[in-house]
């Protein structure tokens, strides 16, 4: 063997040492020691090298994603030898039912492995973590991993909570207009039967509060708090019955 790589440990009449040092994948293959004794004895191991999968790449990723828009999200890692697993994860939790695809390089031996994570974007998957995880035999249990930030926007969520579940003549009543989405929702529009608020005076806004002192009968009605964003608009309603 005429390789500096190779050296040579031990030699006796009992036993031959290789060391091989810096190994490659052409490394693999048929070792033969022989033992010039009389007679010649000959013993053959074959040496299987591990081809250790690249660091993994996550690519189709766009931020921020629209709420509805479809994800393809692919993972490729090459160079290993027997091929990589690859499994997908969203926060902590394992996602099945992936695309998984296996391309051998017949020069090198060692193969390609991709998979394709396809999903919906959802407004719950805004701030998940998508990660990609390569399994194999030559990492010794510690996996490499690819890592993406999930950024979805979204219409605003609206709703109307009040103050007084049984408003009668003379109270006063808070209506809280929440609103979630992604970019944050602008300042609430708040309307009354379709139109502006009829009393300014008794119905104050602010912000997404809107308080009415001094109760009465003509206040009653279909109350409408609107929010909306770049990515659109939506409103709830709130029936008041003054009694």
């Amino acid at each position: 063997l005429r390789d500096n790589r190779i050296e040579l440990v031990r030699a006796s009449w009992h036993e031959l040492s290789i060391s091989v040092s810096d190994v490659s994948l052409s490394d693999e293959g048929q070792y033969t020691c022989s033992l010039f004794t009389m007679p010649v004895k000959t013993s053959k191991a074959f040496l299987t090298v591990l081809g250790v999968p690249e660091k993994p790449q996550i690519t189709g990723f766009t931020s921020p994603i629209m709420e509805g828009e479809r994800m393809q999200l692919t993972c490729k890692t090459s160079g290993s030898k027997p091929a990589a697993d690859i499994r997908w994860f969203k926060n902590d939790k394992e996602v099945k039912d992936v695309k998984y695809l296996k391309e051998e390089d017949t020069v090198r031996k060692t193969f390609t492995v991709s998979s394709t994570l396809d999903f919906l974007a959802d407004r719950s998957d805004d701030g998940a973590v998508v990660s990609c995880r390569v399994d194999h035999e030559s990492l010794n249990s510690t996996p490499q991993i690819a890592m993406q930030v999930l950024e979805i926007h979204y219409t605003p969520l609206v709703k109307i909570i009040s103050s007084n579940s049984w408003p009668e003549e003379g109270q006063s009543i808070v209506l809280t207009c929440e609103s979630k989405g992604k970019p944050v929702p602008e300042p609430v529009l708040w309307t009354k039967d379709g139109g502006e608020l009829p009393d300014p005076e008794r119905m104050v806004v602010n912000g997404r509060v809107l308080s009415i002192s001094f109760l009465n009968k003509t206040d009653n009605g279909t109350y409408r708090c609107e929010a909306k964003n770049p990515i659109g608009r939506n409103s709830t309603e709130y029936v008041l019955i003054v009694h």
